[in-house]
């Protein structure tokens, strides 16, 4: 029997990886579409309302465990970075009432803010790399770090393991960019908010509200009575 060439023996070995590899991948194929765990879409929901800054404050380790926590029952007004925007929109899409903020849990900040690190004290000892839970921050160890400011959620979370504390937390001021318009309250919700204040409304206020909360049948049926005494 010849000996086969050297060329011969590399395409024997490639058509066999091929081979393997085309196997392998039918196998897996399959495993991945017989065996898929389905999501549940609404926590994709509650995920997209979320701030995404994975700061922990609400007591889980970001907002994907947060948001599967809500859907098995856990308070929505646990987010101080969304803030009681994201405490009313949760409430709206599982159409529950709207708590206000859990102090426990911190405040909201007025101001987005983002980390600075004044790279001139930094001594590169990567902690603060470690704790960013978005990977903002760009170094190596014993060299300088420095935050990608685009990245940065404003978290916090990298402020206390520095030991030289030379990570400042600054204001990002308002652009045009940013900047919107507040949404209005409907009648219903100012005649809320002024009634928990101890404010009277107006009589203009009065009929908004009846009519935001729709048509009032009082009068007819009053009506229906009377001419059912009359007759």
């Amino acid at each position: 029997m010849p000996e086969m060439s050297s060329l011969e023996l590399l395409l024997t070995a490639v058509i066999a990886l091929v081979a393997l590899a085309t196997v392998f991948g039918v196998i897996l194929g399959y495993a991945a579409v017989t065996f898929k765990v389905e999501g549940n879409p609404l926590v994709d929901q509650i995920d997209a309302l979320l701030p995404q800054t994975q700061c922990g404050q609400c007591g889980h380790p970001g907002c994907r465990p947060y948001a599967q926590a809500i859907v098995d029952g856990e308070a929505i007004n646990k987010c101080p970075p969304g803030g009681q925007a994201t405490i009313d929109a949760l409430a709206s899409l599982l159409g529950v009432p709207a708590p206000e903020l859990d102090a426990e849990h911190g405040e909201e900040a007025e101001v987005k803010s983002v980390a600075y690190i004044r790279e001139d004290e930094c001594i590169g000892c990567t902690k603060c790399i470690q704790a960013c839970p978005v990977d903002a921050i760009l170094g190596a160890a014993k060299l300088m770090h420095t935050v990608i400011v685009d990245e940065c959620t404003g978290c916090d979370l990298c402020v206390e393991p520095c030991p030289v504390d030379c990570i400042d937390m600054l204001e990002i001021p308002q652009t045009l960019a940013d900047w919107h318009w507040q949404a209005p309250q409907t009648p219903a919700q100012r005649f809320a908010s002024e009634n928990a204040s101890g404010t009277t409304i107006s009589n203009t206020d009065a009929n908004l509200i009846a009519t935001d909360r729709g048509p009032d049948h009082s009068k007819d049926h009053s009506k229906d009575h009377s001419k059912d005494r009359a007759a």
